[in-house]
């Protein structure tokens, strides 16, 4: 699927420090494993109902600053990103607003695409809906039934039986073993997923934490011929099999939002690993979750900021005055990108007068100027520190608050490794 135009990184004089990263999998500041100099990124894609809210920008961001820190360190990368453009909470808001599922999809994702250009986000190579690849995942399903991590459930009103992941059968018989990704106890494994997608209580399951990989047809819903009979995907196969696909086993690092680490990354890594006998990714990265008026952004609450509002200058309170994508960022950027966190409308004011500082500072003439190469130093520093954004914003203030002897160099250092425009 198309992307989007990538924005144009300066190139900076010396090379930066192989960003160390906390790998979630692990609990540990490691540094991913990335041979012959190319690291190779997976993050989670929307499902294309309601896009693009700042909880997604948070996310988005972390990545591309993770890449930023990688090319100013001289290692190439390649950077794969999934669309789920068919799934329940698609279906649901089509049928609710009358709107075919597909002309939904396709808008939200031209909202989105549009969305990540305007804020300067780098576009993945490998931007990949599930619905190119139902063939791909059906055979991955059809190749874990025969490898025997996968079994029938018989569903009535169905087309035929829905098929499950059989997640004792692959601890017992892979590399894989629950937990791997997500170091939680069973009982907050049981909570998360029939909070997130799952069904544990469903009955004909051989345990309750086993996830559907192949939804037989039912009447109404959109379905495929397929070799494990008509149906659609199930959730976590969808990305094993466009990681996988675009990037091959045992990549630098799976990302994506902390709210995917269970169920959803977790069995992405088991279907991969069952499959190929190889783990998916050497680390696990998730940015947190960002709250407006006191609850967790989401969708189903209905609090959310549209990044696209705030460009418009159509969110409460902005009177019509569009944000500076920079302002964004920096306010997005202001907080650690592990970190929960929540948004307030004053927030986009604080970022707008710091861009604003910055810009005057840059034009500063001081008769005791700040080395932009010490500077610049600095900034390398933190962001090979798990990305230590906070620490980069505040060595920028100080250093423009005094003044600088290189506004170009600092200018083309703020814009390469934070996107950031002055």
């Amino acid at each position: 699927m198309r992307t989007w135009t990538p924005p144009e990184l300066p190139e900076l004089p010396g090379e930066g420090s192989l960003p160390r990263l906390f790998n979630t999998a692990t609990g540990r500041m490691e540094h991913p494993a990335i041979p012959e100099g190319r690291a190779l990124l997976y993050v989670c894609g929307i499902t294309p109902y309601d896009a693009t809210h700042l909880g997604h920008a948070f996310t988005y961001l972390a990545f591309d600053i993770m890449q930023r820190a990688w090319r100013d360190a001289g290692i190439e990368t390649v950077y794969a990103q999934n669309i789920t453009d068919v799934d329940d909470p698609l279906l649901e808001r089509a049928d609710a607003t009358g709107v075919d599922w597909r002309t939904l999809a396709d808008e939200q994702i031209g909202l989105f695409r549009s969305d990540m250009f305007r804020m300067g986000m780098i576009p993945p190579e490998h931007y990949i809906a599930v619905t190119e690849q139902i063939d791909e995942i059906a055979a991955a399903v059809r190749g874990l039934q025969d490898l025997g991590f996968a079994y029938a459930v018989p569903t009535e009103g169905a087309a035929g039986d829905d098929i499950y992941f059989d997640t004792r059968a692959a601890e017992r018989e892979s590399q894989w073993r629950l937990g791997d990704v997500a170091p939680y106890d069973r009982e907050l494994m049981l909570r998360l997923s029939a909070e997130r997608g799952g069904d544990p209580e469903r009955p004909g399951k051989r345990d309750p934490l086993d996830p559907l990989l192949w939804r037989s047809a039912r009447p109404g819903e959109p379905s495929w011929e397929s070799s494990v009979g008509e149906g659609r995907p199930g959730w976590h196969v969808e990305c094993s099999v466009i990681a996988t696909g675009a990037l091959g086993g045992a990549f630098t690092v799976q990302g994506g939002g902390s709210d995917l680490v269970f169920p959803h990354h977790e069995f992405t890594a088991a279907h991969a690993t069952a499959l190929s006998g190889t783990p998916l990714a050497h680390a696990y990265c998730h940015a947190g979750l960002i709250s407006y008026q006191g609850h967790k952004m989401s969708k189903s609450r209905g609090n959310l900021v549209f990044v696209s509002k705030l460009l418009d200058g159509e969110h409460p309170g902005q009177c019509g005055r569009p944000a500076d994508p920079s302002a964004i960022r920096l306010g997005l950027l202001a907080h650690h990108y592990r970190s929960e966190w929540e948004w307030r409308d004053e927030d986009l004011g604080v970022a707008e007068r710091r861009l604003e500082a910055w810009r005057d500072g840059l034009a500063r003439e001081s008769a005791d100027p700040v080395s932009s190469v010490g500077v610049l130093q600095q900034l390398r520093a933190a962001i090979a520190n798990d990305l230590d954004t906070p620490v980069m914003l505040a060595t920028l203030d100080a250093a423009l608050d005094r003044g600088v002897d290189d506004a170009e160099l600092l200018s083309a250092a703020v814009d390469a490794l934070l996107g950031v425009k002055l």
